[in-house]
């Protein structure tokens, strides 16, 4: 998502119009930035009965603050508006319909495609992790588990894994509140190592939609609140990637 975005971002840029002649930017659909379209792409980014592997569900390996915390959140999902978002291998099985703008193309053959976040097969060895997001409130909370394959300073998760997790929370909820899928940029302040095997929990809010991004604010903390991970800011281009019925 990351790379991608820089590049459409690039894209964007190079398109040269003449002086006094207004620019064109691919067409959206406004309605949908804060609209009832966001409960569609709930339901279309949901998908009840597949057959895929959900990784977003309880294994053995989860530390007890996770899984108590998401037992809590699950409970959530029954009385206050929470939705427990399933994480398929690859983006391929949520996103039905996808077209890429700029002449951008998805490979079609046969390959074990895997979102980066899920590439590490081994349960607790890399990210464990899942996102529960609010239609209405246009927020997400991710619980995140660093593995052991995940390691940077000796027994703490690797910076660059923290700034993954965030980018894939940004991803997610910029594309479920307002149909934004690629990264224009991410400006992130460490303050504390997460420990290995321990729990971060990522609070990721909408701050705007405007000029076709979405602005979106990330803080990642310890279950109590008493240590704070990092801080993170995220732009996401704002642009019409599906059809409208349903595949």
């Amino acid at each position: 998502m990351l790379r991608r975005g820089f590049q459409v971002a690039g894209r964007l840029s190079q398109h040269r119009v003449l002086p006094g002649v207004p620019q064109v930017l691919p067409r959206l659909i406004l309605t949908s930035t804060f609209g009832s379209s966001t409960d569609s792409l709930v339901s279309r980014f949901c998908l009840e009965k597949t057959g895929l592997k959900d990784y977003a569900l309880p294994n053995a390996s989860w530390c007890p603050d996770m899984l108590s915390l998401y037992h809590e959140l699950q409970e959530k999902t029954k009385t206050d508006g929470w939705v427990k978002l399933p994480s398929f291998k690859s983006n391929r099985d949520h996103i039905q319909g996808l077209k890429l703008p700029l002449g951008l193309a998805v490979p079609s053959d046969e390959r074990d495609w895997r979102i980066f976040t899920r590439c590490i097969q081994v349960e607790g060895q890399g990210y464990e992790y899942v996102i529960f997001f609010h239609p209405s409130k246009k927020k997400s909370i991710c619980l995140f588990q660093p593995g052991p394959y995940l390691e940077g300073a000796p027994g703490f998760a690797h910076g660059g894994s923290l700034a993954a997790m965030m980018d894939e929370t940004f991803s997610k909820t910029a594309y479920l509140a307002g149909q934004g899928l690629l990264t224009v940029s991410l400006s992130i302040r460490f303050k504390h190592l997460i420990p290995v095997g321990s729990l971060a929990v990522l609070n990721v809010d909408v701050e705007k939609i405007e000029d076709q991004k979405v602005y979106m604010s990330c803080i990642a903390q310890s279950r109590d609140q008493q240590t704070v991970y990092a801080k993170c800011s995220g732009v996401f281009l704002q642009l019409q990637l599906e059809n409208e019925s349903p595949q």
